[in-house]
């Protein structure tokens, strides 16, 4: 008996051990299982007003509007410096702009500072970054990247994939998609929880079409927006802007009115136009003219010129934006089909959103800058598996993304980032201290599309902004009573309590987060 129990003990012991060590591996497996990943979808320039989730006037997008239908959509979303560059570095870093360097698109982003995604690597997650990037170094922080040189081009674009310069023939909106989803597919272990970026050009300018979706939407006659004819009375920086439909968009480079002849412009951007169109194949070239030479001779044999010549402008624009956000919005589908199809949708979080807003005819404009809502705002639409459905009014930030994805991986958020993060709002809870007001700080002047700079205090319902540098201007508007914000209220008669009470919060924000421009301009 004592030459047995050893023996005996020996195998009770290791099937003990062999036992735990299995148990370990179930519990390991269970909790990468349980790990959420996440897939950030950003496009540049998409309008809330073009998702049919926030709007119905235009189009409908059913594919982003159901990350909204089975998750959440946010009322007031918005982001920190309505340009792209900034706005990804803000998105990246969790930080203001005068934080993470990265004030206006003539800088460099300093990848060698924190990020998200790098703690995110830090922590076991696996990062890819595909499609747009636009921060001029190359990305860090991730373990896979293939990103669009600079702008990126809609048609055969040239990407830099890990370092290495490669042309890909095609459309840029599925071609992103192709390489997002066979990362996702072929390339990730699949054995790790993962973040993936997938950054579309679309629909940056100049709003080109997919071949197949050139003649989409043709019977369609865009609403005019009720201030398109905007005289800017009593806001002189927004009479000073050169972001006009009527004067500023180009009829070659924006409206694709590259004739063989002679229709020509003089903003200086008819070359960059034509050579857009000459990156063609044959292929694409004859599917482009058989849809535009028709309206080239048409819109030369009509020689239109004052408002009937801005109201056309102004559909040709809707048209080809509509056309590129329905391609978008194909692609995203495709995003889902293949999470749903592989088991992923359950632990995976989706966000759909956008660098910035955009305009869309409003003020008489297109593109973004002005801290004016149509481009401050911003989609944001999160799906997250178990959590809260329906609408989330609190007032988020882009710089908030970083903090709420952090959360969600169970990692510390830096207490030096800026934004806080929204997950128990996705999850449902109620946050009781949640931020009251929003700052804003735009950089960008003397530089395209002549906005100046400008920063600004946004609560529920008031709008305090200052334009500074060449001019000194003060504007303030109540977005209950003006929400299309055309009557600058600030100096009238009776808002001198608001007001002050407005330029203690925009101090109080610019000391939060360390803005030294408090130290240059005081009131």
């Amino acid at each position: 008996m004592s030459r047995v129990t050893p023996v005996l003990l020996y195998s009770l012991t290791g099937a003990v051990v062999l036992s735990s060590l299995s148990s370990c591996k179930e519990k390991k497996s269970e909790e990468v299982k349980k790990t959420m990943n996440v897939v950030y979808i950003m496009c540049d320039d998409h309008s809330y007003q073009t998702i049919s989730a926030y709007d119905q006037r235009y189009m409908q997008t059913p594919n982003i509007d159901r990350i909204a239908s089975e998750g959440v959509r946010f009322t007031n979303s918005f982001v920190a410096n309505s340009l792209s560059g900034p706005s990804r570095a803000c998105m990246l870093t969790g930080k203001h702009s005068h934080a993470n360097g990265f004030t206006d698109n003539t800088t460099t982003f300093d990848g060698s500072q924190q990020t998200f995604p790098k703690l995110l690597q830090a922590n076991g997650y696996q990062t890819a970054m595909i499609g747009k990037w636009h921060l001029v170094s190359e990305p860090t922080g991730f373990d896979y990247w293939d990103i669009l040189i600079g702008q990126g081009d809609y048609y055969n674009p040239k990407f830099i994939k890990n370092g290495e310069r490669v042309q890909r023939e095609g459309y840029a909106t599925n071609i992103v998609t192709d390489l997002a989803i066979n990362w996702m597919d072929s390339i990730r272990d699949k054995s790790k929880p993962f973040c993936l970026f997938i950054h579309h050009k679309a629909p940056h300018r100049t709003w080109m079409p997919d071949l197949c979706d050139l003649d989409l939407y043709d019977d369609v006659i865009y609403p005019m927006p009720e201030n398109f004819y905007d005289k800017y009375e009593g806001r002189i920086p927004a009479s000073k802007q050169e972001m006009s439909i009527i004067k500023d968009m180009d009829l070659v480079y924006d409206l694709k009115m590259a004739d063989k002849e002679n229709i020509h412009t003089t903003t200086g951007l008819e070359e960059a136009g034509r050579n857009m169109y000459n990156a063609l194949n044959p292929e694409q070239k004859a599917a482009w003219d058989k849809h535009y030479d028709p309206i080239i001779a048409r819109f030369k044999k009509d020689k239109l010129t004052g408002k009937a010549l801005a109201e056309w402008k102004y559909q040709q624009y809707m048209h080809d934006y509509m056309r590129v956000i329905h391609s978008v919005d194909r692609n995203v589908g495709r995003v889902l089909k293949y999470l749903e199809e592989n088991g992923l949708m359950g632990n995976t979080m989706i966000v759909y959103t956008s660098d910035q807003g955009f305009y869309m005819g409003e003020h008489g404009w297109f593109d973004k800058r002005f801290m004016y809502e149509e481009s401050f705002r911003t989609p944001l639409m999160v799906r997250l598996p178990g959590g809260k459905k329906g609408d989330i009014d609190e007032m988020v930030q882009n710089i908030d993304y970083g903090p709420t994805i952090l959360d969600l991986a169970g990692v510390k958020v830096p207490s030096d980032m800026h934004g806080v993060s929204f997950l128990p709002l996705l999850k449902g809870e109620k946050v009781s201290d949640w931020r009251k007001s929003l700052y804003y700080h735009f950089y960008e002047y003397p530089a395209e599309h002549a906005v100046r700079r400008h920063y600004g205090v946004r609560t529920d319902r008031y709008k305090l902004m200052h334009f500074y540098n060449d001019i000194d201007c003060w504007e303030l508007y109540d977005l209950q009573e003006d929400r299309m914000e055309m009557h600058n209220i600030y100096g009238q008669p009776g808002t001198e309590k608001l007001t002050k009470e407005l330029k203690d919060e925009l101090l109080r924000l610019q000391v939060q987060y360390d803005d030294p421009i408090r130290n240059i301009y005081k009131d």
